[in-house]
Protein backbone atom coordinates (compact mmCIF):
# COMPACT_ATOMS: atom_id res chain seq x y z
CA UNK A 1 0.00 0.00 0.00
CA UNK A 2 1.57 3.16 -1.21
CA UNK A 3 1.70 6.52 1.52
CA UNK A 4 -0.28 9.53 0.70
CA UNK A 5 1.14 11.27 3.32
CA UNK A 6 4.71 11.46 1.49
CA UNK A 7 4.72 13.42 -1.44
CA UNK A 8 7.89 14.02 -2.95
CA UNK A 9 7.45 17.60 -4.82
CA UNK A 10 10.63 17.53 -6.78
CA UNK A 11 9.90 14.86 -9.10
CA UNK A 12 6.63 16.67 -10.32
CA UNK A 13 9.41 19.86 -11.31
CA UNK A 14 10.51 19.59 -14.89
CA UNK A 15 11.77 22.30 -16.87
CA UNK A 16 14.27 22.22 -19.80
CA UNK A 17 17.86 23.69 -20.37
CA UNK A 18 16.87 26.97 -20.86
CA UNK A 19 14.56 27.29 -17.64
CA UNK A 20 17.73 25.58 -15.70
CA UNK A 21 20.10 27.95 -17.25
CA UNK A 22 18.14 31.33 -16.04
CA UNK A 23 17.63 29.80 -12.44
CA UNK A 24 21.41 28.95 -12.17
CA UNK A 25 22.16 32.31 -13.29
CA UNK A 26 19.56 33.94 -10.48
CA UNK A 27 21.50 31.99 -7.79
CA UNK A 28 24.88 33.80 -9.43
CA UNK A 29 23.79 37.01 -9.47
CA UNK A 30 22.30 36.56 -6.06
CA UNK A 31 25.08 35.21 -4.69
CA UNK A 32 27.57 37.71 -6.03
CA UNK A 33 25.19 40.87 -4.93
CA UNK A 34 25.09 39.58 -1.03
CA UNK A 35 28.78 38.76 -1.10
CA UNK A 36 29.93 42.18 -2.52
CA UNK A 37 27.56 43.74 0.15
CA UNK A 38 28.59 41.44 2.74
CA UNK A 39 32.59 42.13 2.03
CA UNK A 40 32.10 46.25 1.40
CA UNK A 41 30.86 45.95 5.19
CA UNK A 42 33.16 43.43 6.19
CA UNK A 43 36.34 46.08 4.76
CA UNK A 44 34.46 48.92 6.43
CA UNK A 45 34.65 47.92 9.71
CA UNK A 46 38.10 46.83 9.64
CA UNK A 47 39.44 49.55 8.51
CA UNK A 48 37.36 52.89 10.07
CA UNK A 49 37.68 52.71 13.80
CA UNK A 50 34.94 54.17 16.19
CA UNK A 51 37.29 57.14 16.94
CA UNK A 52 37.03 58.38 12.88
CA UNK A 53 35.49 61.16 12.13
CA UNK A 54 33.35 59.23 9.45
CA UNK A 55 32.23 56.97 12.24
CA UNK A 56 28.52 58.35 12.00
CA UNK A 57 28.84 57.38 8.18
CA UNK A 58 29.69 54.11 8.84
CA UNK A 59 26.67 53.57 11.34
CA UNK A 60 24.16 54.39 8.64
CA UNK A 61 26.19 52.68 5.96
CA UNK A 62 26.02 49.32 7.67
CA UNK A 63 22.32 49.85 8.46
CA UNK A 64 21.12 50.84 5.02
CA UNK A 65 23.43 47.96 3.61
CA UNK A 66 21.79 45.29 6.05
CA UNK A 67 18.29 46.45 5.18
CA UNK A 68 19.11 45.85 1.34
CA UNK A 69 20.20 42.27 2.32
CA UNK A 70 17.13 41.88 4.13
CA UNK A 71 15.14 42.92 1.59
CA UNK A 72 16.79 41.06 -1.18
CA UNK A 73 16.80 38.06 0.56
CA UNK A 74 13.14 38.17 1.60
CA UNK A 75 12.28 39.24 -1.59
CA UNK A 76 14.51 36.31 -3.85
CA UNK A 77 14.80 32.97 -1.22
CA UNK A 78 10.83 33.34 0.24
CA UNK A 79 9.96 34.29 -3.20
CA UNK A 80 8.24 37.52 -2.27
CA UNK A 81 9.30 39.18 -5.33
CA UNK A 82 7.01 36.36 -7.55
CA UNK A 83 4.24 38.51 -5.29
CA UNK A 84 1.62 41.01 -6.67
CA UNK A 85 2.67 44.38 -5.51
CA UNK A 86 -0.73 44.58 -3.34
CA UNK A 87 0.76 41.45 -1.38
CA UNK A 88 4.38 42.84 -0.75
CA UNK A 89 3.52 46.39 0.52
CA UNK A 90 0.68 44.63 2.55
CA UNK A 91 3.72 42.24 4.15
CA UNK A 92 6.85 45.25 3.64
CA UNK A 93 5.52 48.34 4.88
CA UNK A 94 4.59 47.65 8.20
CA UNK A 95 8.14 45.98 8.54
CA UNK A 96 9.66 49.44 6.96
CA UNK A 97 7.57 51.33 9.71
CA UNK A 98 8.59 49.10 12.23
CA UNK A 99 12.66 49.27 11.65
CA UNK A 100 12.01 53.10 11.06
CA UNK A 101 10.30 53.29 14.80
CA UNK A 102 13.34 50.72 16.05
CA UNK A 103 15.95 53.52 14.29
CA UNK A 104 14.22 56.48 15.72
CA UNK A 105 14.13 55.27 19.09
CA UNK A 106 17.57 53.86 19.32
CA UNK A 107 18.83 57.40 18.30
CA UNK A 108 16.31 59.30 20.51
CA UNK A 109 17.55 57.19 23.49
CA UNK A 110 20.92 57.45 22.53
CA UNK A 111 20.64 61.52 22.54
CA UNK A 112 18.95 61.02 25.81
CA UNK A 113 21.40 59.37 27.32
CA UNK A 114 24.45 61.44 26.03
CA UNK A 115 22.52 64.70 27.12
CA UNK A 116 21.82 62.62 30.83
CA UNK A 117 25.75 61.85 30.95
CA UNK A 118 26.77 65.29 30.15
CA UNK A 119 24.33 66.89 32.78
CA UNK A 120 26.17 64.69 35.46
CA UNK A 121 29.92 66.21 34.02
CA UNK A 122 30.80 62.89 32.23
Amino acid sequence: MERDDLIEYSLHTHHDEAKGKSIRKKILKVTILLTVITTVEVFIGAFIKQSNDLWAFVKWSFIIMTLVKAAYIVMVFMHLGDEKKALRNVILIPYAIFIAYLIFIGLWEAAEVSSALKSFGF
